[in-house]
């Protein structure tokens, strides 16, 4: 046995063996290693589009959730699939950069709302010229029904996952 941390590790010959894994849950596994390849080059994308607003990936990212009205900062969390520290600290470094600012939230006194300024939705209009052009491009390469069908089942993954109790646990 071998120690690494707080856990022993049993000798190879004393580990269980897994249950077999039916075709769906194949094809989850292929769909799950195909999109951690997928967010790596979209973030690497979307680092370079970035840039042509002075702003990074996770600026942008955090921006995005505030574009069409101010959000409490686990709101922006929730709808952008990011924790609330991380954005917590990208919202902080927005502010003080002038790129965004807290508004008083009417529904809870301490959770303030990050809004956009306008220096913040010009970077995001300096972005948006070079990122449209480019979505088109490569929108229609896959093909509007291959990308609608994707997005469909991208959002009942979501769903299941997130309905589902198991998801969460360690």
């Amino acid at each position: 046995m071998t120690t690494t941390g707080a856990e022993e590790t049993p000798a190879r010959e004393d580990w269980p063996e897994p249950p077999p894994i039916s075709d769906a849950g194949r094809l989850l596994t292929d769909v799950i290693l195909t999109t951690f390849r997928l967010n790596g080059r979209l973030m690497e994308v979307a680092q370079e589009r970035a840039a042509e607003g002075g702003l990074t990936a996770a600026w942008w990212q955090v921006l995005g959730g505030v574009l069409d009205e101010p959000r409490s900062v686990a709101e922006i969390g929730r709808r952008m699939g990011m924790t609330r520290q991380g954005v917590q600290r990208v919202a902080d470094l927005l502010v003080e950069r002038g790129l965004a600012e807290y508004l008083p939230n009417p529904a809870h006194r301490r959770a303030k709302l990050l809004g956009c300024t306008e220096a913040g939705y010009w970077a995001i209009r300096r972005i948006t010229m070079v990122q449209v052009p480019w979505a088109d491009r490569v929108g229609a390469e896959v093909g509007a029904d291959e990308l609608g069908a994707a997005l469909a089942t991208m959002r009942r993954l979501v769903d299941v996952l997130e309905a589902d109790p198991e998801a969460s646990r360690r």
